[in-house]
């Protein structure tokens, strides 16, 4: 079960590689800027319909080439499907068994999560980046959460446009309806999903550190409030700055020390340590929660990590209910390299080591 086979031309590095992974565990090997990370990406890309380290497709098609492709073979508990991606500057095209398809497509058929060494940036970085962490959960959970999702966007996005146009305050109140009804819907379904995830988190994270943090949601408006009466009360802000300035896109996933936030009272190798936990955390809810045959990437996993810690980490890793791709300088670099599928990158190519 998983990706069964995988084929990339001409993205960043990587030339005409094919691949049979193993259902289970693959360790990819080779020297700093042989093409190790851009392996994890592609298959990430396919998984996601963009990649977990730029910010547009350009500079990830190879310097001589026009653009780039993407094969995978999947095999879950609904059959065995065939995705890809054809992407060259300004298009990109996603196929799902032969049909043109979404990026939500791709993610329902190759759930694909990344463990690397910006991870700390989940515990670091602003909220955009957990609110995304979040909602890849609450995705594959919570089946009624994209159409929520999407339809809030959608108003939010049009309520926006009339914010910066100027236009009439009826007429962007117009969007007030749909705003409120399908952000109450989506604050609703993500705390749902959280009540049931954060127990699981704070389990694994008990294992991971010596200190308690506190992982709490904060859905985007006050609480004690509906989204209804925030919306009417921010009316005046967000006149003032042309855009919306309460509702779910503003939510956060908060991390905490000691009553401050976990970024101002822990170590980088500290907030990698617990940003982990989350991936691990959820990535074991989402198998246990939904029929999902999972993919977890896992880029030079000790990075930056002290014995001790390297070790806790490899040590919930090899018990991880997803098939895996990790990488490493040497294969003596992981414990378990022995029962792994190896695989050695040099200049963008990609050997099966038997």
């Amino acid at each position: 079960m998983g990706l069964q086979q995988f084929r990339t031309d001409a993205f960043r590095c990587l030339s005409d590689v094919e691949i049979k992974p193993d259902p289970k565990l693959n360790l990819v090997t080779g020297r700093n800027a042989s093409g190790k990370t851009s392996l994890l990406e592609s298959i990430y890309y396919l998984g996601r319909g963009r990649s977990f380290r730029a910010s547009g497709n350009r500079e990830l098609i190879a310097s001589d080439q026009s653009g780039f492709s993407l094969f995978g073979q999947v095999k879950n508990q609904s059959g065995t499907h065939k995705i890809g991606a054809q992407v060259g500057a300004g298009q990109r095209n996603l196929r799902i068994d032969g049909d043109n398809g979404t990026a939500a497509d791709l993610a329902r058929i190759l759930p694909v999560q990344v463990i690397d060494p910006e991870i700390h940036q989940l515990v670091q970085g602003g909220p955009e980046l957990r609110r995304k962490f979040l909602d890849w959960g609450v995705f594959h959970v919570k089946h009624a959460y994209l159409e929520s999702w999407r339809k809030y966007h959608q108003a939010l996005k049009q309520r926006n446009a009339c914010l910066r146009s100027g236009a009439a305050d009826s007429e962007v109140r117009l969007w007030d309806v749909p705003l409120v009804e399908h952000g109450e819907a989506v604050g609703q379904i993500r705390q749902e999903f959280l009540d049931q995830f954060l127990p699981i988190y704070s389990s694994i994270i008990g294992e991971f550190l010596s200190f308690d943090v506190i992982c709490s949601y904060k859905r985007g408006w006050s609480a004690g409030e509906g989204l209804e009466q925030a919306v009417g009360q921010s009316f005046s802000r967000d006149r003032a700055l042309s855009a919306t300035q309460v509702g779910p896109h503003r939510a956060d996933l908060t991390l905490q020390v000691d009553t401050r936030r976990a970024r101002h009272r822990v170590s980088r190798g500290q907030q990698k340590m617990m940003a982990a936990a989350l991936l691990i955390a959820q990535t074991r809810f989402v198998a246990v929660h939904s029929a999902a045959e999972l993919v977890l990437l896992v880029d030079d996993p000790a990075a930056e990590l002290d014995r001790d810690n390297r070790n806790r980490l490899f040590g919930m890793l090899q018990q991880m209910p997803a098939q895996m791709f990790v990488t490493a300088l040497e294969p003596e670099d992981l414990p378990w390299a022995d029962q792994a599928q190896m695989f050695h990158v040099e200049h963008g190519e990609v050997t099966s080591l038997l």
